[in-house]
């Protein structure tokens, strides 16, 4: 056999057995909580036309997409980033709605990075976006659904960092060239804190800025952090973007949630289409953020249509490594039983599973011919929870996979009780 044939190239792998069943009970708990908030689910394709994700948008750089042509000749992509596709989506189909939309969506975004070394190239994400709603109500909203998902999935140990994109912008309206503050962006995005220092020492810009620039890496933690970065600025558009992020820190304690939240004056994202709020979620278990968001004020409106919003992304994958490091239970959907017959209770073992799976119970049927113990194993393996192994002398063996116990019972009395 030509062994390149059953391998997966660099950055995607196969999902499969107890795994995949564990991901599909976890993410029916996430996209629950969308729908207890009143969202509402959205498909786009896997592939779009490559200026969906150009440059001017904001997303990712083309050098990290997966490109391809169409018969026409078209440049396509992978998409790298699913809420550029939804923003395209509202612009085509809602153009005229004023009303605020709910948007929830599951799905695989691709990047093709060279730097992300041992880290996967298509990755499955679970996100949600508020569409026509500038307020701080729907920051706070996409916040606290981002929350609950998390405590859905059984985290208790995070922490959501919330920033804000116009604190940066306000202390860069002294610097007119777009490629000095493209150069700021990159040092602070990459936590490049002292080479943020020398670069900022050599700028023409007040003394006042400089020194915040210079605390960047200190300005974060609870909500007192806000007090602090106030008394540091002058400008207009940094003090406003510290009021509302106080706004969003009341409306999360409205809800309940304010134990989960600390505040980042110095995040920035690498997609440039946030406008406003941006928030990353972290837990321990993964080297990165397992949930990403933020405001988008002018994404859709390069589409055609005038939309602020909001929303978040799951990174799953990075979320399901979490969660199988500390150790937290991922529910799947047991089989109840297995049932192993011969040819002459056949009948009989149909007959039962037909009954247990009108009564909504799953059944796997399994015609003898391995050893006894060999369908114990598999049943461990599987989580089936009980196995019913019809014997030779007329009785059944039912077997309690998890609670290790063992009944033999009469086949007449056994169907009967079915």
């Amino acid at each position: 056999m030509n062994q390149k044939r059953v391998h997966t190239p660099e950055g995607v792998r196969d999902v499969y057995g107890l795994e995949s069943k564990k991901r599909q009970k976890l993410q029916e708990k996430l996209t629950h909580v969308f729908s207890l908030y009143g969202y509402e689910s959205i498909i786009t394709p896997t592939f779009e036309f490559f200026d969906i994700f150009n440059s001017e948008k904001g997303t990712v750089s083309s050098r990290e997409m997966y490109k391809f042509f169409d018969r026409e000749g078209n440049t396509l992509v992978l998409r790298p980033d699913i809420t550029p596709s939804i923003a395209r989506c509202v612009a085509k189909y809602y153009d005229k709605e004023e009303m605020p939309l709910r948007l929830s969506y599951v799905g695989s975004v691709f990047l093709n990075n060279s730097s992300y070394q041992l880290k996967l190239k298509e990755t499955c994400q679970l996100g949600a976006e508020l569409i026509n709603d500038s307020s701080v109500q729907g920051d706070g909203e996409s916040i606290a659904m981002a929350i609950e998902m998390l405590l859905a999935a059984g985290l208790t140990d995070f922490r959501i960092s919330i920033g804000e994109v116009g604190f940066f912008q306000g202390l860069c309206e002294f610097i007119q060239d777009n490629d000095t503050k493209e150069s700021l962006r990159e040092l602070i995005l990459n936590k490049n804190f002292f080479g943020l220092i020398e670069f900022v020492e050599g700028l023409s810009i007040p003394q006042s800025v400089k020194d915040v620039f210079f605390k960047f890496n200190e300005l974060n933690g609870d909500v007192s952090i806000l007090d602090h970065a106030d008394e540091l600025v002058t400008n207009s558009i940094s003090k406003d973007a510290i009021k509302r992020l106080r706004d969003v820190y009341d409306l999360l304690t409205n809800y309940g949630l304010e134990q989960y939240v600390s505040f980042d004056l110095g995040m920035l994202s690498k997609h440039n289409y946030y406008t406003g709020i941006i928030f990353k979620g972290y837990t321990y278990g993964t080297g990165d953020a397992v949930l990403k968001g933020g405001r988008y004020d002018n994404l859709i409106e390069q589409f055609g249509k005038k939309a602020p919003s909001i929303g978040f992304a799951i990174v799953f994958d990075e979320l399901m490594m979490a969660m199988e490091r500390q150790k937290i239970s991922m529910d799947v959907a047991d089989t109840n039983y297995m049932v192993v017959y011969d040819d002459k209770e056949m009948k009989s073992a149909m007959s039962f599973a037909k009954a247990k799976r009108q009564k909504d119970m799953s059944v796997v049927l399994e015609r003898k011919e391995k050893e006894f113990a060999g369908y114990i194993s598999y049943a461990q393996e599987h989580e089936i929870g009980q196995v019913v192994y019809f014997t030779e002398d007329a009785k059944v063996l039912k077997v309690d996979v998890a609670g290790k116990t063992e009944e033999k019972v009469d086949l007449e009395a056994f169907m009967k009780g079915k």
